[in-house]
């Protein structure tokens, strides 16, 4: 489980930084280029909720399986392209193989652990290792991109191979922990899908918020009048595919909320600070990649020093404190100069490193916990969907405010005015998932209180 999540980190993060090599191979337009990307996430994002649902009913090791050879075979595809729409193509049902396998997996990991310290430590571990997937490949991808982008897209191939090879006879699913299929909600999983595809399509299109304005609110619009169908379908249906009660719990909400906030303000910030090494500073893929390699700490901290912190302060302080991490990481950055030196940003790095190893893991925890097993692939559905929607939101915010705040200006100055300005976007994201962590810690305090209340009379 943890080589698919890895799988899925580094798939995305080698073909970020592989995106001006191919672009200059097959003569792409920057509209394409853009797409290649967008395909990715429009099928991870729409297609979440439901890969998470058909784990449950269909069997976690099935669809873990059957949609890790999907991921393979089209990866594979990608590397073979000679035209954009083939690249669109195989990003688009990469993107949905991703989003089918990974709450399975997910959910796997849940099911075959027992609550409570050991499943902890194997989330943490897990949540380490998918945010490791990301750093690593961001190096790695430079070095394959040097030798030919069509790399980028073989080397997850090899790596899906072998995963695949170990998980058909390593897997087990507990016999008990799928209920039995007495229907399926189609309507449920059109209108959730397209809503989802639509409203991640939406938050694209604010990257460049002048053009076309109109089609983009009347998208957005699109998007929620069918999650609102999404809703009454559920509601009547004697089967649903989303039973909406799961939403009435106040952590599972918190936790989804603060994992789109996270990855808003890390993806945003990790855009920006790309753009300002390898345009105002001339740095190379490879240097880019290993100045971010120090904000992959959390490789190491995360199933180390995490799981003790949790133990003893509990997931919602652990969270508090990376949040606080990542807010300072990003305040710090506020005044970078063009003079910088590596020394001045190494600070910013390792407190990022910090912030996802006290936050996505013991999130990812918080989601899955409590909820019953026949409804953990629904709830991994969930938490990975709020993850992938807070990157697309947090890509396309910061793109619209650096290029607003830039308008017809040049120059390195101006630039880097730009970028200043676009900063305050993660900021402002991490604040406001602080705030969030902080109303939750509130709430147990006083739930806690209210017991012991309760005890003592």
């Amino acid at each position: 489980m943890c080589g698919a999540i890895f799988l899925e980190g580094i798939d995305v993060a080698m073909l970020n930084v592989a995106l001006p090599s191919i672009r200059a191979d097959l003569g792409l337009s920057t509209s394409m280029l853009s797409g290649v990307v967008s395909a990715y996430v429009l099928g991870y994002g729409g297609f979440m909720l439901l890969g998470g649902r058909a784990a449950d009913l269909l069997g976690r090791r099935r669809m873990f399986l059957l949609w890790l050879v999907v991921f393979l075979l089209f990866s594979g595809l990608g590397g073979f392209a000679t035209e954009g729409w083939v690249l669109l193509l195989a990003r688009f049902v990469t993107g949905v193989a991703a989003a089918f396998m990974t709450p399975a997996g997910l959910s796997l990991i849940t099911t075959n652990f027992p609550e409570g310290r050991q499943r902890n430590r194997a989330l943490l571990i897990y949540a380490g290792t998918a945010a490791g997937g990301f750093a690593l490949g961001l190096v790695i991808g430079g070095l394959l991109t040097a030798i030919g982008w069509r790399w980028v897209f073989f080397a997850p191939v090899l790596l899906s191979l072998v995963i695949l090879l170990a998980a058909i006879p390593l897997l087990k699913e507990p016999a008990t922990a799928r209920p039995a299929v007495r229907g399926f909600d189609v309507a449920g999983a059109v209108s959730i899908t397209g809503a989802m595809m639509l409203l991640v399509y939406g938050v694209v299109r604010l990257e460049h918020p002048s053009d076309g304005l109109p089609l983009t609110v009347a998208v957005f619009a699109a998007g929620l009048a069918l999650v609102a169908a999404f809703v009454a379908v559920e509601r009547r249906s004697a089967v649903p595919l989303v039973r909406l009660g799961i939403l009435r719990s106040g952590p599972l909400v918190r936790a989804n909320l603060t994992a789109a906030l996270l990855t808003a303000s890390f993806f945003g910030f990790q855009f920006l600070v790309t753009l300002y090494l390898q345009e105002l500073r001339g740095w190379s893929t490879i240097q880019t990649g290993l100045a971010l390699l120090a904000a992959a700490a959390d490789v190491v901290l995360a199933p180390t020093l995490t799981p003790w912190l949790v133990n003893r302060f509990g997931n919602a302080k652990v969270v508090l404190g990376g949040l606080l991490s990542g807010l300072l990481a990003y305040a710090l950055f506020l005044g970078v100069g063009l003079d910088w030196a590596y020394a001045a940003m190494l600070p910013s790095m390792l407190l990022i490193g910090l912030m996802f190893a006290f936050v996505y893991g013991p999130l990812t925890i918080v989601a899955t916990d409590g909820i019953a097993e026949h409804e953990q692939g629904l709830a991994g559905g969930l938490i990975n969907s709020s993850f992938q929607f807070g990157a697309a939101l947090g890509l396309s915010l910061v793109t619209a405010v650096n290029v607003a705040a830039l308008g017809t200006a040049t120059g390195a100055e101006a630039g880097l005015a730009a970028m200043r300005t676009a900063l305050v976007v993660p900021v402002t994201a991490t604040l406001l998932a602080a705030i969030i962590a902080a109303a939750g810690l509130r709430s147990r305090v006083r739930d806690e209180n209210r017991v012991l209340s309760g005890s003592a009379t």
